[in-house]
């Protein structure tokens, strides 16, 4: 059996222990007691070293803790050093999560189902109604309140019969590991935490959103908090510099830049149309014979979809069928009037079987592509003589 010393002391960093026993050519060790936490209840396992050696994991396999090294050890005793930013980063979030959650639940009745620790941030999965931003921020303030008032954070063991007043009842039988938020919370834990509210640091919430039946909320606490923010920061800088404007102007800029490009996409479009009726009635009278009257348009360069305006303004037209393609990437599209004879998506399905390519569409319009330029060409010639299928 491992003597877990995270479990009384999560500030130790460095210890010495006897090598019991190991595995995989020496590259899975296990000692009589380790500070090295390993991943359990959302929260990451800690790295650091055994002697030269470097812990790249550490697993729970119940009784015992298997270290995970990134080369033998064949030593009988050994002396761990935990990699300390890593461990005091995932004491933050965990802290700031259990007072997070007991903070969520008490305005908002919102009991904490499942937590996820990762390298970027932090979530909580949450039982209960979607959570406005006016919530969110009220639900951040209040934890940020309670990390300023520094109250210590309590490491006990009780029986689980007599563990009253836990948050979320623990179904562990013996002795349970209690950590305690003064005046705030009670909760069965087996992961290494802050001994005071303040060393969480600024507590941030990113967003909530709804996931099936839950609430989703993302969170930051302590150094990873202050990067969010200056990132952040950085970024509206850079942004109030491109628009030559505060930041706090932004939203407003932005919000007119928007209107401005919709009503640009919009004309644009318009013109697009209208040069494609035109061009339209150009080709279309260039043809005098064939009913219906064939049109064909070959572009070089993609995408197809370019020439769909062009194929519209065709197939508008009396007994007409178009046929544009592209060489690269090899695709085609096609629109028949009504009164053509032609069913485009049926005709191009099979034209297109007959390559290998695959395509659909309805009626009146219908796109695909095929493996090769040369095959879509082959499929151009085949429609050139279509007829109603």
């Amino acid at each position: 059996m491992t003597l877990r010393l995270y479990y009384t002391d999560s500030y130790l960093r460095d210890f010495d222990a006897a090598v019991v026993d190991r595995a995989e050519g020496g590259r899975r060790v296990y000692l009589d007691r380790t500070a090295f936490y390993p991943t359990s209840g959302g929260q990451p396992h800690d790295t650091g070293a055994l002697g030269a050696a470097t812990v790249v994991d550490v697993v729970d396999e119940g009784d015992r803790i298997a270290h995970v090294l990134a080369d033998p050890l064949d030593a009988a005793a050994v002396h761990g050093a935990v990699d300390w930013p890593r461990r005091f980063d995932h004491m933050q979030q965990h802290s700031g999560q259990h007072l997070l959650s007991a903070v969520l639940h008490a305005l908002c009745g919102h009991p904490t189902i499942s937590v996820h620790f990762g390298h970027e941030s932090s979530t909580l999965d949450l039982e209960g109604p979607t959570l406005e931003h006016p919530r969110l921020v009220e639900v951040e303030a209040r934890a940020n309140e309670i990390v300023t008032e520094n109250r210590p954070i309590e490491v006990s063991f009780e029986d689980a019969s007599e563990a009253g007043g836990l948050r979320k009842a623990s179904a562990r039988e013996g002795t349970l590991r209690i950590v305690t938020l003064r005046d705030l919370d009670r909760s069965a834990c087996g992961g290494t935490h802050v001994g005071a509210t303040g060393e969480i640091g600024p507590i941030l919430v990113l967003k909530a959103e709804r996931v099936k039946k839950n609430v989703r909320l993302e969170f930051v606490c302590g150094a990873r908090a202050v990067r969010r923010a200056r990132a952040d920061v950085d970024l509206l800088s850079r942004l109030a510099g491109h628009f030559s404007a505060a930041a706090d102007e932004l939203p407003t800029l932005v919000e007119a830049q928007r209107a401005e490009l919709k009503a640009a996409v919009g004309a644009r479009r318009e013109l697009e149309e209208s040069l494609s009726r035109y061009r339209a009635r150009e080709l279309y009278e260039a043809v005098s014979d064939g009913a219906p009257r064939r049109i064909v348009v070959r572009e070089e360069k993609g995408p197809v979809e370019r020439l769909r305006p062009l194929g519209q303004a065709v197939a508008a037209m009396p007994r007409a069928l178009f046929v544009g393609w592209t060489a690269d990437p090899p695709a085609i599209i096609i629109a028949a009037s009504a009164d053509s004879g032609v069913d485009a998506g049926a005709t191009l399905r099979s034209a297109l079987e007959a390559v290998g390519g695959r395509g659909g569409g309805n009626a009146r319009l219908a796109q695909g592509t095929a493996g090769s330029a040369a095959a879509v060409e082959q499929v151009v010639t085949t429609l050139s003589g279509a007829t109603a299928p």
